[in-house]
């Protein structure tokens, strides 16, 4: 049970720089649709 502890509090930094960056790709993701948006339009 200590080992699992131990792991869980080695990993948390990875776990919540992961959510950063899967919100910085959705927003890039965002961007890239809203540019193909626009160049459809015209």
């Amino acid at each position: 049970m200590k080992k699992f502890f131990m792991l869980l509090l080695a990993l948390s930094p990875v776990l919540l720089t992961a959510c950063q960056t899967m919100e910085g790709f959705g927003r890039d993701v965002q961007k890239v649709g809203s540019k193909v948006e626009e160049a459809a339009r015209r």
